[in-house]
């Protein structure tokens, strides 16, 4: 494939602007990420502790996210992205001053952790669906997600390297300052924006009604359904792995800061490989089939990375976890995107949120409390054997999804037909308006 059809959505001049800037901003929200889990580990020597900051950082959006849903398809979201985004940068400077000036206490991180969930709850779903009014032929939306992908794991990759050097040469507050400051290109970027926002009608009095109306859209498509609980699953058991990168980095692997660094570089450059891999492809066609082999694929790299007590090849595991999930999830993100009606993308996305997001904080907590009492290793097994059942049920389910979903794609237009797989996540009866 050539590099310009690999890149074809930043022909567009906001979404260029919008990924350069989230580059950016996204190398530094890696960088406090790291950061904020070797500070905890630091202070605490608790695992259980690390497993608490995943959940009161993440707890919020899932209660959050419904409500959000509805008011994003009523707000303009870019202008609710400029403010999240500046509310984050503020964050972020409070952290670094705390760190820095040698005042941090463990229960100013849990608050401004709460802080930072409750901004997130309004801005992963506005970010989400604002990617399509950057995109003006839904045809290059699959590709824009995946560079969306690609971008978020290559500061994935970028960021924890950066960190783990700048934490073991000048300590965690440099990380926290240095992601305040990163905030400043996305906002400017966001700024140098011509968005033709649309406002659709709606009641500002009904706003339960519409959150009952989103739900009910969401939750009566099977297909849609079946990749909301897919991906729940997922975040669930799955991806609370990351919270305990700290105690593989210095327990299992008798390493330090850098070595948690590379960890986490790793899981980013199988997710940008994967990344790129979705980018590549030009149609959805055997989406469905792909959701199914990456759960079970990432299930089995978490079994055997637990096993793990060499550093060369955990990072070996930790880059096919990472290509797994992000293959899994973009896949799962382009498949509702691509399908949900306009005045319904907010709401749909909320619940993606809820399902991505949303549910990860009660699996960091469980996760870490688990590890305090059997052990990291194993802790990770057991979150391995969960995803490999999801798979294997989700592709039990393939057939009837397809069949589903054959007409719905062929009436918007989007492909003449379906061969394999799930193409979309709506059901073969016609959805509700509101």
């Amino acid at each position: 494939m050539k590099l310009k059809d690999l890149l074809r959505a930043l022909k567009y001049r906001n979404y260029k602007l919008f990924f350069s800037g989230q580059l950016i901003s996204l190398i530094g929200t890696w960088m406090q990420s790291i950061a904020m889990g070797w500070l905890v580990y630091r202070l605490t020597d608790s695992a259980f502790m690390l497993g608490l900051i995943g959940f009161v950082s993440q707890i919020p959006t899932f209660f959050i996210s419904p409500f959000a849903g509805v008011m994003l398809d009523r707000w303009n979201k870019h202008r609710v992205i400029v403010i999240t985004q500046t509310l984050a940068m503020i964050q972020a400077f409070i952290l670094a001053a705390l760190v820095l000036t040698h005042n941090i206490q463990i229960w100013q991180i849990i608050l401004l952790n709460i802080f930072m969930g409750t901004v997130n709850g309004f801005d992963i779903p506005a970010r989400q669906s604002f990617v399509v009014e950057m995109i003006e032929d839904r045809s290059d939306l699959s590709n824009a997600i995946a560079l969306n992908s690609s971008m978020f794991n290559a500061a994935r990759l970028i960021g924890p390297s950066i960190a783990g050097i700048i934490i073991a040469l000048f300590g965690e507050g440099i990380c926290f300052l240095i992601n305040g400051v990163s905030y400043i290109a996305v906002i400017i970027s966001l700024l140098a924006m011509h968005i033709n926002y649309i406002k659709h009608p709606f009641n500002e009095k009904r706003i339960i009604k519409d959150m009952k109306a989103g739900f009910k859209y969401s939750w009566g498509f099977i297909p849609i359904r079946a990749i909301l609980l897919m991906l729940a699953l997922m975040s669930l058991v799955g991806m609370p792995y990351t919270v305990l990168m700290p105690v593989f980095a210095r327990e299992i692997l008798k390493g330090g800061p850098h070595t948690l660094g590379f960890l986490v570089g790793a899981i980013g450059v199988g997710a940008l490989i994967g990344a790129l891999y979705l980018a590549s492809r030009k149609t959805v066609v055997g989406l469905g089939r792909i959701i199914a082999s990456m759960a079970v694929t990432f299930g089995v790299s978490l079994i055997i990375f637990s096993f793990s007590g060499n550093l060369t090849f955990s990072l070996f595991m930790l880059f096919l976890t990472g290509a797994a999930m992000m293959i899994h999830n973009a896949s799962c993100n382009t498949i509702l995107q691509t399908v949900t009606d306009d005045n319904m993308r907010g709401r749909v996305m909320s619940y993606y949120t809820m399902a991505f997001m949303g549910t990860t904080p009660f699996g960091s907590l469980i996760v870490g409390s688990l590890a305090s009492k059997i052990g990291a290793p194993h802790t990770v097994l057991m979150g391995g054997v969960l995803c490999i059942i999801g798979g294997l049920v989700f592709t039990s389910k393939l057939p009837l999804l397809k069949k589903l979903v054959h007409p719905v794609y062929a009436k918007k237009g989007i492909i003449p037909q379906i061969a394999d797989g799930i193409q979309s996540a709506v059901n073969l009866r016609t959805p509700p308006e509101n």
